[in-house]
């Protein structure tokens, strides 16, 4: 292997591992031996098991934020950014879900605050700026605007912690769901809801 891909499968091998046990209770012996190698030879990569944690919650708040910001790049209606974002954080629990139990658990030395906080306060940011218009339009001031955001990513992040482990109803209906609860209001609530973007 080259370095480049020896690190790669270090850092893979410590996420399953991280994900099952969290950082306290896994050990580098652990992972060296699920990797097949020596204990040097993470210690040459990474220095310690926290430089080797902080790499995986690095590579992984990278992927799910790229993936969040890359919903959130068009210039689509508001509502259907939203359906985009919601999806795109259930995908990423789909498709790495050890990478979102880490960014749930333990907070890595280099973001005390923990990952997922730091996550939330990124897309929070971006959800507020793309919807400052539609604020506006309703004649809610700057303020107002800044609360919603955080209301609306919290939801969507608590649901996304719920479905990690449920997985029942599908994606596409939980996120068909989120945004008739955050659209619509509980008052405006519709029995069956679709998601507009793929109507």
């Amino acid at each position: 292997m080259t370095g480049e891909q020896r690190r790669s499968q270090l850092v893979s091998v410590a996420r399953g591992l991280f994900a099952m046990r969290g950082l306290d209770a896994t050990t580098i012996e652990d992972i060296a031996a699920a990797a097949h190698v020596s204990k040097p030879v993470i210690y040459e990569h990474f220095g310690t098991k926290e430089g080797l944690y902080s790499t995986v919650v690095d590579v992984e708040f990278r992927i799910l934020l790229d993936s969040i910001n890359a919903a959130l790049t068009d210039e689509a209606k508001p509502r259907v950014l939203v359906e985009r974002a919601a999806l795109a954080l259930l995908t990423y629990i789909e498709e790495r879900t050890d990478g979102f139990r880490i960014l749930m658990r333990d907070a890595p030395p280099s973001q005390p605050e923990g990952a997922f906080s730091t996550l939330l306060t990124h897309v929070t940011a971006r959800v507020e700026h793309i919807l400052s218009d539609e604020f506006d339009r309703r004649g809610f001031g700057a303020e107002d605007g800044a609360m919603y955001a955080q209301m609306l990513v919290g939801m969507v992040a608590m649901t996304g912690q719920w479905w990690l482990d449920s997985r029942v109803p599908d994606k596409h209906t939980v996120a068909a769901h989120l945004v008739n609860l955050a659209w619509n209001g509980l008052t405006g609530l519709k029995r069956d809801p679709e998601l507009e973007s793929e109507a």
